[in-house]
This record gives structure tokens, sequence and C-alpha cells, in this order.
């Protein structure tokens, strides 16, 4: 087994800024009418079975909601959606319901709800939860999926969004 090595957290935190990452928001159905976050600890694990990855932090308060769930949708972003994100993100405390009524959605196969002008939108079923330190590692088994605009991406590095052009064709 290694040792443990004290890292600042600070300057790890700094680190993962400079990893520039896609820009997803994370849906569910709960009991109480659908629920979602913005993240970008998204990543593929596999294509066979098609498996993905979310993190998601212990404390959010919809933690649990996620899990009793057992179901979420990745909708990766576009760059034209890129004010959804702070929305998600809880900027302006507001509720779900507002949240939500700024988009479109759709239901794929599990019900979570599907960002319709998403570049793809990953409707999963949560296989399992691996707890690493202050967050769930949430493995993901793709029931569905939306492909929308190849247009652009949205990525987030050093604290700020940027919009990825896609290749012509």
């Amino acid at each position: 087994m290694s040792e443990s090595v004290a890292i600042d957290r600070t300057q790890f935190r700094e680190a993962m800024a400079r990893l520039g990452a896609a820009v997803n928001i994370i849906t569910t159905k709960g009991p109480d009418g659908d629920t979602g976050f913005t993240a970008s600890a998204v990543c593929s694990v596999t294509d066979d079975p098609a498996t993905i990855l979310v993190c998601m932090n212990r404390s959010s308060s919809q933690h649990d909601i996620f899990k009793a769930a057992g179901v979420l949708c990745v909708n990766i972003l576009t760059h034209e959606d890129e004010d959804l994100s702070p929305i998600f993100a809880g900027k302006g405390n507001l509720p779900m319901a507002e949240r939500f009524a700024h988009a479109k959605w759709l239901r794929l196969t599990t019900g979570a709800p599907a960002l319709e002008s998403a570049a793809a939108a990953l409707d999963c079923k949560i296989d399992r939860i691996v707890e690493a330190g202050t967050h769930s590692v949430i493995f993901c088994a793709v029931q569905a999926i939306h492909l929308g605009s190849k247009s652009s991406g949205l990525v987030y590095h050093g604290r700020a969004y940027h919009k990825i052009l896609s290749q012509p064709g």
C-alpha cells in the first residue's frame, strides 16, 4: 500500500483549474421533481458496455436524490447553452423548477431530463457508486443517447468558459 502524501489543497485546485474539461449538466428525476447540477468531472470509462463516470460532492443537497433515483442524464453543453452552467451551479439560488424553465427538455429511456439543445445527452442507469474523499464517483451504464448539434463545444479552463469550434464535415 502506498504512503499518503500531504498536498496543498489550494495548489491542487489551481492545477485542476488548468485542466480544461467539458461542461455538463447532470440531471435526474426526484420525488419532488427534476433536479440537476453542473459538473466538469465526467468521463467515458468504456464503450463495451457503454459506461461513463460522474463525480459528485457528497455534501451536495442533491446527492441523496441522485443515489435514490438510480438514473441520471449527462447533458454535454454547447457554447450556445453556456448560460445554463451557472444557473445549474446554483448562481442566483433559483428553485429547480425555474432552472429547468430556462431550456427545453426531452425524456429518453430512464425519464431523467435530457437537454434538447445539448451536443449530446447520455441517459444512464447508475451501476455503482465508489466513495473517494469528499466525492462519490458514480459509474453509469448508458441506456440511450440523444445527439444534438456538432457546431461547438464548451470547456471550462482557467476558471473561465471557452468555446470550441467543431471542424466542418
